[in-house]
């Protein structure tokens, strides 16, 4: 559990504090995929462009005057061939990222609404006059707002 979490005073029950810890968990997870995600998307990029650029000087700028000149002059080495797929790879890996931070961010944020949601059930009698406190801590440490339900 994380030391700020455990740090709560005792209007958080334990339940609820294991609740906090596993949706800084998921916030965390969350956060690595949308920054692998990104990381890998800027990567392609870049190497495509480089690619890109590398094709319109020694193959497309020496054999302009002929299509066929410039297809069998692409083909004829393997290294583009090679750098094709690779950049078809990464471009897949790009989808299968998305798709990885879409789920977490998902599971992130449905936890999150259903700690909003059952708050009153969380914190009660004086305990809910304290919860600002939580929602404050969660706030600045870990940048998760438990205030209202929508991003």
């Amino acid at each position: 559990m994380h030391e700020s979490i455990r740090e709560f005073e005792e209007w958080t029950d334990p339940a609820t504090k294991q609740m906090l810890n596993n949706l800084v968990d998921r916030k965390q997870k969350f956060d690595r995929a949308k920054k692998m995600h990104v990381s890998i998307l800027w990567i392609s990029i870049f190497t495509t462009f480089g690619f890109l650029y590398y094709l319109s000087k020694a193959v497309l700028e020496p054999y302009s005057y002929s299509f066929g000149a410039m297809f069998s002059v692409y083909v004829s080495d393997s290294f583009h061939l090679y750098i094709t797929l690779f950049l078809a790879g990464l471009f897949g890996s790009v989808k299968v990222l998305h798709q990885m931070r879409v789920k977490k961010e998902k599971e992130y944020q449905d936890l999150r609404k259903e700690i909003i949601d059952r708050s009153k059930d969380l914190w009660k009698e004086d305990a809910w006059k304290k919860r600002h406190q939580v929602f404050d801590k969660m706030k600045s440490h870990f940048d998760i707002n438990l205030y209202h339900g929508s991003k």
